[in-house]
């Protein structure tokens, strides 16, 4: 890791940002044999070869010739590119390349469906798109269509070109440097742009704190095609930590990638995290892990607790002295793709206390409050709309300035989810608004559902709680109609429904929260994720709808 003369430069550098950030750290002097970064096999260089791990000076050699490829085809500054691959480091390499341009690659997730990649691209106004062998058909046959110049896959990147006389490309902080869409678990992802600015902002302010031992070797287990796993690799890059990028987000995947690289801290969304506690952690090497960063909705305490009995961190005891201690650090966050950061930051260690969703107080240059629906901010221990400000949000979505203003009230940014303050400032996250649900009994915050029958029912591995309604009938906060509540369980222990729906309720009712009418026990595999990993309730409300109303089975 860097010296304090070296961060000492980083932050003193006003012309630093997130389009970069490469070209910079090669300028201070990081050493170009220093290992930058380790790919997990899914990207093929431009030799031909699948390198494990690149150094500095290899990753920037790279850089180049896809910034020359790219230059030769006619990208300039400010034309946005579209990439589409299943590879992490795909994404990495040509976001460094297409932004020393002054270009904006756009990002989309490989899980996309064919049909939503295409339209959602074509709003974008790209030049041109690259993707992988496994999404050559998505845009093979639409280029006229869709108006591109020019539409390749990653193999036809090679050496040869030239690079513009003025290379790297000098960016304004204003300036859009990346494109990263939304989850889409509410339908078509939102175009996020981020700036020169606001995509380094958090990770700059960091920088000024001090960051221990746990950021010297990272692994990002974010999709590589989100604003965050971009965020994570710049600071790695500033930091001369090694990062390593795992294009799966899938628990066991993870868990493998971390006994390989031996990571300090990793970086992931609370779902990864869900499926990684699903499994026996006893049988798997997680000694070298220090901490855990979520982002994205916050994380259960169960699965929480189960990470962070692993692995071991510092602690500065009474006497003021730096002792190693027994179990990893979780610092839960709330955050999403227009927030371009966690701005809300909860650290849980063994001992911890502060659960029930607790996502403690905005990071020092954010504000939030918990808004009524008029955009006045509601006192602690009320229920209302999460609102925010910061240096880091996003200046808008990318062609779509109405949608981006609907989302806007009192002066701050809807994020989309419920929540409330308590007496001590402290925030706590209950439920996405479209996710709640409207039920005979009483509100039925659905996130909260799931996390108290985590903590009640140990057997449980993860739980998803859903609406399932009538046609046409809208029961979500912003409804006026009822529905019913099922919960999805994921468990090895054996009972019927029927006998899990009694052992649901009486957890329920026990805490003062609403029945549900169902409870189901379900495989992890029919519970419909997004291209993000997420879950989507959306998707399995309207399932329901068609299935279970009527009284079958899912």
């Amino acid at each position: 890791m860097i010296t304090k003369t070296e961060r000492a430069t980083i932050i003193a550098d006003t012309t630093l940002g997130a389009g970069n950030v490469l070209h910079r750290v090669i300028a201070y002097g990081h050493p170009l044999d220093g290992e930058a970064l380790w790919t997990d096999g899914t990207w093929t260089a431009p030799d031909g070869t699948r390198p494990e791990r690149l150094t500095l000076g290899e990753l920037h050699d790279t850089v180049k010739v896809y910034a020359s490829w790219y230059h030769a085809r006619g990208v300039r500054p400010r034309d946005p590119v579209a990439i589409q691959t299943f590879s992490s480091t795909e994404f990495a390499v040509n976001f460094l390349a297409l932004t020393s341009l002054g270009a904006i690659p756009s990002f989309v997730n490989g899980k996309l469906r064919p049909e939503v990649a295409r339209e959602y691209v074509r709003r974008q106004g790209v030049v041109g798109v690259l993707t992988d062998e496994a999404h050559r058909e998505v845009f093979a046959g639409y280029l006229d269509e869709l108006a591109f110049h020019f539409g390749v896959t990653a193999k036809d990147i090679g050496p040869g070109g030239s690079l513009p006389d003025e290379f790297p490309y000098a960016h304004d902080s204003t300036d859009p440097i990346i494109i990263s869409h939304s989850s889409g678990t509410t339908g078509m992802p939102k175009a996020v742009p981020h700036t020169h600015e606001t995509l380094l902002y958090a990770q700059l302010h960091r920088l000024k704190l001090s960051l221990g031992t746990s950021m010297s070797r990272l692994l990002v287990a974010l999709p590589g095609s989100h604003n965050a796993a971009i965020s994570v690799l710049l600071f790695g890059l500033l930091l001369r930590s090694p990062v390593y990028l795992q294009s799966s987000q899938l628990g066991g995947d993870v868990l493998d990638a971390a006994e390989k690289f031996k990571p300090t801290t990793i970086f992931g969304f609370s779902g990864t995290y869900a499926e990684m506690a699903a499994h026996d952690l006893s049988k798997r090497d997680l000694s070298s892990v220090e901490g855990w960063y979520n982002t994205g909705d916050a994380a259960h305490e169960a699965h929480v607790r189960a990470l962070i009995a692993q692995g071991s961190h510092e602690w500065i005891d009474s006497e003021f002295t730096r002792v190693r201690m027994p179990g990893s650090v979780f610092t839960d966050g709330l955050g999403s793709s227009e927030t371009g950061y966690s701005i809300f930051h909860n650290g849980h260690r063994p001992g911890s206390t502060s659960y029930n969703r607790c996502i403690g107080k905005p990071m020092s240059f954010a504000e939030a409050a918990v808004l009524s629906e008029d955009g006045k901010v509601l006192p602690p221990g009320e229920v209302g709309r999460l609102g925010v400000k910061s240096p880091t949000l996003t200046p808008g979505y990318w062609n779509d300035s109405l949608t981006f203003h609907r989302l806007r009230l009192g002066g701050y940014w809807l994020t989309g989810d419920l929540a409330t303050q308590d007496e001590a400032g402290n925030f706590y996250h209950l439920d996405r608004a479209p996710d709640a649900i409207r039920t005979a009994g009483g509100l039925v915050l659905s996130t909260s559902t799931e996390e108290l029958l985590l903590r009640e029912l140990p057997e449980l591995d993860d739980c998803t709680v859903v609406a399932v309604a009538p046609e046409n009938v809208r029961a979500d906060w912003d409804g006026d109609g009822v529905a019913e509540a099922y919960v999805l369980l994921q468990t090895t222990a054996s009972r019927t429904d029927e006998e899990w729906t009694r052992v649901v309720n009486e957890a329920l009712m026990k805490a003062g929260l609403p029945a549900l009418a169902r409870a189901l026990v379900t495989d992890a595999g029919e519970v419909t994720k997004g291209a993000t990993g997420k879950v989507l309730k959306r998707t399995l409300r309207e399932r329901f709808r068609a299935t279970t109303v009527s009284g079958e089975r899912a």
